[in-house]
């Protein structure tokens, strides 16, 4: 059950708040000082907190400030309590984190009515999974026993001892269903059901109608009026379970209407007039149309109070001193927040020109101050109804069009879909076309070069001496030339071959690799004495035939461009940075230029001459190609005589 905690220096306001949240089912601890709250609230967790600004030892703004900052205090729902004509108090307190403000002299069932709407929100903003039932009676222990088997039956429970109350309730809380007695005070069981079925925002929630009534008009009433089940409060619980589950099932496979503002709930109005006695005059007309009403005497209050409180409707003298009426219209008209919030002005003065004049500045409707309150109600019961229904048309557009770019973006997906599956296909087939092309070309073309190759090897050893210098060195060029070619030509087929078949992935040790891959290059170089540190133990998973290409390359680059190196040094091992292992190969030879580093990896592409390091320029567009069939990514540092690195990455199993 929950506590709130009343701050009042007035014994009459404090007993008679208590006693009004008392008989609703909420326990009440009335204290008359700051002093008092604070050990109550150090002994106590509360709710609600309902705290006059006005107390003998502080000042409650400045209180409601202190609790903020508590974390306690951030979950807090707050009520200020004080004079309606402060607006300076009202500004203060809502800025400083209130959640209602309401004037004094207050009406206890209207405190009562916010205290219970303050509470239902706190219960909807907690987390939780359970639907969420109201139930509507006006006796305290029928509502009791009803909520207690709610509960257990895993329910959150909100409840309302009134109609109006629950219609109210029903419109901030959005319930998952209803539970409403058939005899109420004032609105009726089925009046409320009635009401909730033209409502857009709830017409769709499940309404129970429960009753003590037994004859059976009293059913015919409720299920003509809209209720979705009819029970009788002499059956048993487990019937009214059995028919709410019923119907919540129902409702789920109808789906939801839309989030917008219902028309049952709450309005607030804002009065502004600096005549206090017509003012008194509208609050008490409009306070019967079960409004809340939010007071200012000047526009440039209005003004202050519409930047920290929203309000469903304007009610606007348009004769007031200091900043007029029209110009307050404007303003309100000309803000992004509170365009859309419809204006009812008034004048005592029967001046058509002023009409005009309050029109053109953005006034919804105009009435005389001589008009019968009964007109000026009626304006404004019609232009909540034209918000509301403008709202919910706004609302069914927006909801049209975010269908509309939804299914365009479905299309557009889909056809985006089916185009790249249609370019992947393609592009599959012409890299097909293409390796089968270059492995064709390839190997038709090794045969015309070995005969090059082979006759002149013969040229030059039966008829080399009948040839002079010349024609000999032309020779000895022609036959290097086609070895070159050769060399190229069994590297484009390395390198064509990386694509072909799928990957056999198996756990490797890249050490034992590396290792082997450096044993094999040290025995075809006997002549070269060079260093290699392979750091031990270091394993992936890989294809093993791909990964040894990876190693040959790398290694044999690296062998490669140490050969002027003094004392050439080759190194293998891991760096591990943010989780993920980035293996190395590191020599200390010639070299590279870094801002020619993505060069290397492009097939041909080569920073030395042949006459320095002869190669293909494929070795390293072959890695890269290795690397990422693997998920891996591949990069090359260096600095022009201090070496170069290449590091890599195996960073997800292949599928």
């Amino acid at each position: 059950m929950s506590a709130v905690l009343i701050v009042d220096d007035s014994i009459t306001v404090r007993m008679n708040l208590a006693e009004s949240l008392e008989s609703a089912g909420l326990v009440a601890v009335p204290c008359a000082t700051i002093a008092e709250a604070r050990e109550a609230l150090a002994a106590n967790a509360f709710s609600l907190i309902v705290l006059d600004v006005v107390l003998p030892d502080g000042d409650g703004v400045e209180f409601l400030g202190e609790i903020r900052k508590t974390p306690a205090g951030e979950r807090t729902q707050i009520m200020l309590l004080s004079s309606e004509n402060e607006v300076r108090d009202r500004v203060r307190g809502l800025s400083t984190g209130a959640d209602e403000y309401i004037g004094k002299p207050y009406d206890a069932g209207y405190v009562v009515a916010r205290a219970r709407e303050l509470l239902g929100a706190a219960e909807r903003a907690a987390p939780t999974t359970e639907p969420l039932v109201l139930v509507i009676d006006d006796s305290l222990t029928f509502r009791e026993e009803l909520s207690r088997a709610l509960r257990a039956a895993s329910y959150s429970v909100i409840t309302a001892q009134s109609g109006e109350e629950g219609l109210r309730v029903a419109a901030h809380a959005r319930p998952s269903a209803i539970v409403v007695d058939g005899m109420l005070p004032g609105i009726d069981g089925a009046g409320v059901i009635r009401r909730i079925r033209l409502d857009a925002t709830l017409r769709a929630t499940p309404c129970l109608f429960i009753t003590a009534a037994s004859d059976r008009a009293a059913e015919i009433r409720a299920l003509d009026a809209g209720a979705d089940a009819f029970v009788r409060k002499d059956e048993e619980m487990d019937v009214a379970l059995a028919r709410l589950a019923v119907a919540l099932r129902g409702a789920e496979a109808r789906g939801a209407d839309g989030d917008i503002s219902s028309l049952l709930g709450t309005k607030k109005i804002l009065v502004v007039d600096q005549d206090t006695a017509y003012r008194e005059h509208l609050v008490t007309s409009l306070r019967e149309e079960g409004y809340e009403l939010v007071l200012a005497r000047t526009g440039e209050e209005a003004l202050e109070l519409l930047a920290v409180e929203p309000v469903d409707c304007l009610v606007l003298d348009s004769s007031i001193s200091g900043m007029g009426g029209d110009e307050v219209c404007r303003r309100v008209k000309g803000a992004v927040g509170t365009r859309d919030v419809p204006i009812v002005m008034f004048t005592g003065l029967e001046d058509r020109e002023a009409m005009i004049r309050g029109f053109v500045a953005g006034a919804d409707d105009y009435v005389s101050r001589s008009d019968d309150a009964q007109v000026l109600k009626a304006r404004v019961r019609a232009q909540l109804r034209r918000k509301h229904f403008t709202d919910e048309n706004r609302r069914i557009r927006e909801d049209l069009v975010q269908k509309e770019l939804e299914a365009a973006e479905a299309r557009a997906a889909r056809e985006l879909a089916e185009t790249r599956a249609a370019l992947v296909s393609e592009l599959e087939l012409k890299n097909r076309e293409l390796e089968a092309f270059s492995y064709s070309v390839s190997h038709d073309l090794r045969a015309p070069l070995r005969r090059i190759d082979g006759f002149s090897a013969i040229l030059v050893e039966e008829y080399g001496d009948k040839l002079d210098g010349i024609g000999l060195d032309y020779l000895t060029r022609v036959r290097g030339s086609a070895q070159r070619m050769s060399e190229l030509i069994e590297d484009m087929l390395r390198l064509s071959q990386v694509n072909r078949g799928a990957l056999k992935v198996e756990k490797i040790d890249l050490s034992a690799v590396a290792a082997s891959v450096a044993s094999e290059i040290a025995k075809s170089n006997p002549d070269r004495d060079v260093r290699v540190e392979i750091e031990p133990g270091l394993t992936a998973d890989a294809d093993p035939r791909l990964i040894r290409a990876v190693f040959e390359n790398v290694f044999g680059n690296a062998w490669k461009f140490t050969a002027k190196t003094e004392s050439p040094l080759i190194a293998f091992g891991a760096e591990r940075r943010e989780g993920e292992v980035f293996y190395f190969v590191r020599d200390n030879g010639v070299g590279f230029d870094v801002k020619h580093a993505t060069r290397l990896f492009t097939p041909f592409e080569r920073l030395h001459a042949d006459e320095q390091f002869p190669g293909t320029g494929i070795g390293l567009a072959t890695v890269r190609r290795i690397i990422d069939r693997h998920g891996g990514q591949v990069t090359m540092h260096g600095e022009v005589g201090r070496g170069a690195t290449l590091r890599f990455t195996l960073r997800r199993r292949p599928s």
